[in-house]
């Protein structure tokens, strides 16, 4: 793909003079909003990558995975049809399903609840109109994680449309947006129904979806924000396969065998409900202070009949964010302070029940889990001549936990972990316009969700602790005049304590502090301005190429009495190659060429299974037709282009070498969107 990249570039370059310049376009002069510290990319000191148009505009209507793996350093896995993890820097050691150690946040709103788990699936990626990705640890401003953070961010501007869209597999997907301006407010109404039969046996999905805001600016100086979101996602889970088993059936679902009974036999699968309601304020004191203020709840119902057991488990989540900004501005020094609280309350009740397939029968066990997490945190931001910027931030973070085992027994008992100082500290030097050098450094920690504290094996980990570590990183952002843009980082990640997951004979998972790692890496990007030609067959060209390579070992990680330090980081490739083109032919023909390249992968600690290498292009076909003032976007989807056999995601360190969960072989989407 670089040969194919620099082949075109060499094309076009007689075609340059053609180029309609905008600077708007300029990569370097993207705006990022760092939950409402804004800043340009350029000029950023965090390791930050955004998705947004041409990228979003990838995925398929279920699911966020093509756009974010066009990402350096950040890969959504796919277990199964509903079944997503997000990794960021190789952080899903820990998550067999579902995001973990990566907080996400949705506008003024948190994803994630007060242990640090969060129901990304939940989310429609039609709803999302820009993400803002944030690597490594970033204590000092969204608290404890040493994976990242996701900023997701609704629409800003007015529209209204619907999306219709059929495919391979039984797939239906139909959307409704609307957002307005009327007066003070600015609301948007969007609903989302998405199913499909699916690619293998006992893994069909169906969700529902309805969200609201309103933005409402009373003052011109104070403006009051509220939001509901409701999602209602059911999907059946087939289960992992061994090598043998899927070379025989790739659709087939975990088997029975003489002991366990089957995935289609159990009936297992995913039913989640969740609504997520909020509230918050933001005010101008004066033209140099500002308070902002964020009020939230949720509920979540939450269903899984597994293989060995029913379990419900049923969540209520409150949380706040409230902070004051204070700016200062002299001839050629800019200053900027924040200092506030974050925190949150997860309350949880579990119950386990004996599974007839797919039925509640008699009791397990009953427990509940309360979760108290916050932080205190103050930053600055500073910029000396617009040649000089730094960030630099504290955060004071507390997390504990009280767990109750109701039934069949009565225990209690309560952990609290030692509070953590979280400093981070960040430095970019603009040398010439379009041309940065940033260095960064920061301490990351990640206490135990719920879910691992109390595991699928239904035992309380009551020795689990947290992972922490500290990142330091160097990196460059270079603008080649209106042409081309470039970035590389290198990053060096020292994680102690970190958490690994483990599963017993009947798949059931627990989780255990392994020791400790060394995560190195490389991360690029280059892309290039869309591309203007006299030509009537090529009329528009864009190109982006990212690439992320890693060095991650296990430094010191004994199990039993085999050693693994040295060992290769389970479940993380070396080395992934992402690339997409953009072209528009014959005046009306948009094509969207994708291709994402993963290295081998480790499949258990002890190295001794590893996957196959993989390639995979994508092929979009867009056409608009328009029709007084209504604007159809017909397009055409091509998944998995070349028909490999591949896996999506893995269960590492699977019982029985249950490693394998078979992704789509060649499949189409076919759709319609209706912008009126």
């Amino acid at each position: 793909m670089v040969r194919i990249c620099f082949l075109l570039f060499i094309i076009a370059c007689p075609f340059f003079s053609s180029q309609k310049r905008d600077s708007a376009e300029l990569i370097s002069e993207v705006k990022i909003d760092a939950y409402k510290k804004p800043t340009t990319y350029i000029t950023s000191t965090k390791s930050v990558s955004v998705i947004s148009g041409v990228l979003l505009r990838q995925n398929t209507p279920e699911r966020m995975l093509e756009s974010i793996n066009q990402i350096a350093g950040a890969r959504i896995e796919e277990r199964s049809p509903g079944s997503y993890r997000i990794s960021v820097r190789g952080s899903t050691l820990r998550s067999p399903f579902g995001v973990r150690n990566i907080k996400v946040y949705l506008d003024d709103f948190i994803l994630s609840d007060a242990s640090g788990n969060t129901y990304f699936n939940l989310i429609s990626p039609e709803l999302i109109d820009r993400i803002e990705i944030y690597k490594g640890p970033e204590g000092g401003d969204y608290g404890a994680a040493t994976g990242g953070t996701l900023l997701l961010q609704t629409r800003s501007s007015e529209n209204l449309s619907a999306h219709l869209s059929v495919g391979s597999y039984g797939a239906f997907n139909q959307s409704f947006d609307l957002s307005k301006q009327l007066g003070k407010h600015f609301f948007e109404i969007f609903q989302n129904y998405y199913r499909t039969d699916s690619y293998r046996k006992q893994s069909a999905v169906e969700r529902k979806q309805i969200f609201l805001k309103d933005r409402f600016q009373y003052t011109k100086k104070a403006s009051l924000n509220t939001m509901l979101l409701f999602s209602d996602l059911d999907y059946q889970t087939p289960g992992g396969l061994t090598l043998e088993q899927m070379q025989v059936d790739r659709k087939q679902s975990r088997p029975a065998t003489t002991t366990i009974p089957g995935a289609s036999e159990q009936n297992a699968g995913i039913r989640n409900k969740m609504i997520l309601a909020g509230i918050s304020h933001q005010l101008e004191l004066s033209p140099k202070l500002s308070h902002f203020m964020m009020l939230q709840g949720s509920y979540v119902d939450f269903e899984n009949p597994f293989i060995t057991n029913f379990e419900n488990r049923f969540e209520q989540n409150f949380a706040l964010r409230t902070h004051l900004n204070y700016t200062e501005h002299w001839d050629k020094v800019e200053m900027a302070w924040r200092f506030g609280f974050e925190g949150g309350i997860n309350s949880i009740l579990v119950k386990n029940y004996d599974n007839n397939m797919g039925s509640e029968g008699s009791p397990q066990n009953f427990d509940k889990l309360r979760n108290r997490s916050g932080f205190y945190f103050l930053s600055q931001k500073f910029s000396f001549n617009e040649k000089l910027f730094t960030d630099i931030s504290l955060s004071l973070n507390s997390n504990s936990y009280q767990w109750d085992r109701v039934y069949p027994s009565n225990e209690s008992g309560k952990i609290n972990f030692k509070k953590q100082w979280l400093p981070n500290i960040g430095l970019t030097y603009l040398i010439t316009k379009g041309f940065s050098v940033r260095v960064k450094a920061g301490k990351g920690n990640s206490a135990p969700t719920n879910e691992e504290i109390r595991s699928s094996d239904q035992q309380f980990n009551l020795n689990l602790a947290p992972e922490y570590g500290w990142n330091k990183e160097i990196g460059i952002r270079k603008q080649f005049g209106d042409i081309l843009f470039v970035e590389g980082s290198y990053f060096d990640f020292r994680m102690k304590n970190a958490i690994v997951r483990r599963q017993n004979e009947k798949g059931q998972e627990f989780f255990i502090n392994q020791g400790s790692a060394v995560q190195k890496g490389f991360e690029t990007l280059i892309e290039s301005k869309n591309f203007n030609f006299r030509s009537e067959v090529l009329n528009h060209f864009k190109f982006r190429l990212s690439g992320s390579f890693y060095r991650f070992r296990f430094e010191d990680y004994k199990q039993d009495n085999k050693d693994f330090s040295g060992n290769s980081l389970t479940g993380v490739p070396a080395t992934t190659i992402n690339s997409l083109l953009n072209f528009m032919v014959l005046k009306i023909i948009s094509i969207d060429y994708s291709h994402f390249y993963t290295s081998k992968i480790p499949l258990n600690d002890a190295n001794s299974v590893w996957s196959t290498s993989t390639l995979i292009g994508n092929l979009q076909f867009r056409v608009p037709v328009q029709f007084q003032k209504t604007k159809l976007d017909v397009y055409l989807q091509i998944q998995n282009l070349y028909n490999t056999d591949y896996v999506l995601g893995f269960d590492t360190n699977a019982f029985g070498n249950r490693f394998y969960n078979p992704a789509a072989k060649r499949n189409f989407i076919f759709g319609v969107k209706a912008d009126f």
